[in-house]
């Protein structure tokens, strides 16, 4: 494995590489994205057709952009698209007028309280057209006539999104999730696929009991889309995470899933205070990103959401802001190691019988104690395979035994280790 400080340098320049490239809900600037990502991956890429039903909602239609732009009198751009992809409205039809400026302003957004951002603003399933820019350069406009133009298509087309398995030793599923929809907003959420995309190299590398399954899909419309596509596989998804805002220099925040007491949550608060790291847990709302899709009451999976900030809880939030200078190699190197170490306890959090459950069984004749010998914490590891045979009764799992103990997970999970294979446990 590559040291952190170069996964995260590595993860920084995927985000800088992602950065101007225009995503949707739909279109090409999705597909430019996963093509990227496929260079990391190997991505199975779906195309669901406009008009397809998928839950309550329906594929809309492909939006694409070529060019926007308002011109003044002297054919000069003072609002360019090929400058950011966030000047132009999302899912803007497309248009091409000439109009005075007190026409134009119904059309126009900006950021009275930080006049030097762009916002982001989309309109998916209104039509609509508008462009976005910073206040100060609203303000500096004359009036007169400008020319408005936006080289855009709505059109029956394709919703896309990409799937990527590391297989495990069981069937059984975890879902890591990340949105590819927004455009050139790094911490929202370029650094949560660049994340994603690191940490699946990385469980590829290894041999995970469980089967992790990364989706790279739009917001809300992508998650359920696969929802629909995949009911009948439902039930082999045992745990999940939703990555997002997984860049910034704030501290962690773990929201949990609509349970509430899901594995994963149990996981992510144990790993977060054992680490020492700052940190922040919330209780799960139905409002966010795609946690609130997997969560819903027919559906209720286990699956919660690791952010950073979370969304809308900094100032640069769905703007211009949110640049590659505002997410940092370390941040999400960071995020990178909490994800590797909630999977490590969740790939070994198994709950065992005790095979000689009568008395406390003889572990010097087996070598167990013979094991410990030399070791700076043998009083520890002693204590931990105690602990394990105390609770080896088919209810409690190694998480259990070490909240309980107060023993570090790892040494839990060395203990069972040792006793499994001198035949006292049996999983």
């Amino acid at each position: 494995m590559a040291p952190m400080t170069s996964a995260g340098e590595e993860m920084h320049a995927l985000v800088e590489r992602l950065y101007p490239l225009c995503r949707s809900i739909t279109g090409d600037g999705v597909r430019a994205t996963l093509e990227i990502v496929g260079e990391y991956l190997p991505l199975e890429v779906h195309e669901v057709p406009t008009g397809t039903q998928v839950l309550d909602w329906t594929v809309p239609q492909e939006w694409n952009i070529r060019d926007a732009y308002i011109a003044d009198a002297a054919g000069h751009r003072v609002v360019d698209f090929a400058a950011s992809s966030l000047h132009v409205l999302g899912y803007s039809v497309p248009v091409s007028a000439t109009m005075p400026l007190a026409e134009l302003r119904d059309h126009l957004h900006t950021l009275p309280d930080h006049p030097g951002w762009v916002p982001y603003r989309t309109s998916y399933y209104e039509p609509e057209w508008g462009f976005c820019l910073s206040q100060e350069t609203l303000d500096a406009l004359p009036d007169g006539d400008y020319e408005v133009r936006i080289d855009s298509t709505l059109a029956d087309g394709h919703l896309t999104y990409a799937e990527h398995v590391v297989p495990g030793q069981v069937a059984d599923e975890v879902i890591v999730s990340c949105h590819v929809c927004h455009p050139s907003l790094a911490n929202d959420n370029l650094a949560g696929i660049a994340v994603a995309t690191f940490l699946a190299r990385a469980l590829a590398g290894e041999t995970p009991y469980y089967t992790y399954r990364f989706l790279f899909a739009p917001g809300t419309i992508g998650a359920i889309t696969w929802l629909a596509r995949n009911a009948e596989r439902i039930e082999q998804v045992k745990h999940g995470l939703v990555l997002a805002c997984a860049g910034d220099r704030g501290r962690l925040t773990y929201k949990q899933s609509r349970r509430g007491d899901a594995e994963i949550d149990r996981v992510l608060r144990h790993v977060l205070a054992a680490s020492e790291r700052p940190h922040h847990i919330t209780e799960f709302t139905p409002y966010g990103y795609d946690e609130r899709q997997f969560c819903s009451p027919g559906f209720d999976l286990g699956v919660g959401s690791l952010s950073r900030t979370p969304y809308a809880g900094y100032p640069e939030y769905h703007t211009s802001a949110d640049d590659p200078d505002f997410v940092t190699p370390e941040a999400m190197a960071d995020t990178l190691a909490v994800c590797r170490e909630a999977f490590s306890v969740l790939d070994r959090n198994r709950r065992y019988v005790n095979l000689s459950p009568y008395g406390e069984p003889q572990l010097g004749r087996r070598g167990l104690y013979d094991s410990l010998g030399g070791r700076s914490d043998a009083k520890q590891a002693q204590m931990a395979m105690l602990w394990v045979l105390s609770l080896s009764d088919g209810e409690h799992a190694l998480l259990d035994v070490a909240e309980r103990s107060g023993l570090p997970f790892d040494t839990v999970a060395a203990a069972a280790g040792a006793l499994h294979g001198a035949g006292l446990i049996k999983a």
